[in-house]
């Protein structure tokens, strides 16, 4: 059905763990050949000694999405690897809790800095190496909360995930010329390092919202991703596709109650 992907490039950005391992996991089983970032070099060989021996290799470089300098380096560095760059998964994220009366300037920066500009950074340093792939492909990792649901303690994280939204649009108007499509995963409560460490109490209430009935595996995200990276792909750009098993849908907890 899919024309295939086997020795393609790309880039995951905060590739080490949670969704973005996931997202790098399912591309290198489709035969493309992964860079992974994270800043911290044991949990990238970690997670490259566990992907070895899929159809694509699984690489990484230590890297700080905030430093535009840095995001240079990521680019170069899987152009020297893999023979250029196609598909760049804008991942990288973080979500620390802070009510909003409490939230400091340090905060809020910290959140924007890597979950918005740290997007914006590794886009604009893979311009150049994803017109010259003539099927650019770049993916953002967003969420269903910001642009679509609220949750208490995470306003600067909505803010930064529903800004990472606002550039798409624009960004996929600029680059369509270029054969550049950009599209955005927006994931509901995926099983993660993160989420596991929230609680039992707190995956057993998020499990309880979501229609399907169950959280989220980092592979859904993961193949959502892929898809994207496609050729059948090409004439969708500046779209959003939740994946979150219906959580989104709801009007109330009792719309679940007799399912």
């Amino acid at each position: 059905m899919f024309n295939s992907l086997q020795g393609r490039s790309a880039v995951v950005t905060g590739g080490s763990k949670g969704i973005g391992r996931g997202i790098a996991e399912v591309l290198a089983k489709a035969g493309i050949n992964v860079v992974i970032t994270a800043r911290t070099q044991a949990d990238i060989d970690a997670t490259v000694a566990d992907l070895a021996g899929l159809p694509g290799t699984v690489s990484g470089v230590a890297a700080d999405v905030t430093s535009p300098q840095d995001c240079g380096r990521i680019v170069a560095t899987a152009v020297e690897r893999n023979g250029g760059l196609d598909i760049v998964c804008a991942n990288a994220g973080i979500f620390p809790s802070g009510r909003l009366a409490d939230l400091t300037p340090e905060d809020i920066e910290a959140v924007i800095g890597v979950n918005f500009k740290g997007t914006v950074y590794i886009v604009q340093a893979a311009l150049d190496a994803l017109t010259a792939s003539g099927h650019g492909r770049v993916i953002l990792t967003s969420s269903i909360t910001g642009p679509i649901t609220g949750f208490p303690g995470w306003s600067h994280y909505g803010a930064s995930k529903a800004a990472q939204l606002g550039f798409l649009r624009t960004a996929a108007i600029e680059l369509a010329p270029k054969k550049i499509t950009v599209n955005a995963v927006l994931p509901g409560n995926i099983v993660t390092e993160g989420l596991i460490e929230m609680g039992q109490s707190y995956m057993e209430q998020m499990a309880a919202s979501v229609p399907a009935g169950k959280l989220g595996q980092v592979a859904d995200i993961g193949n959502a991703a892929l898809f994207f990276a496609t050729d059948e792909a090409a004439y969708i750009t500046g779209q959003t596709l939740v994946v979150d098993g219906g959580q989104i849908l709801p009007e109330s907890p009792e719309a679940l109650a007799d399912l």
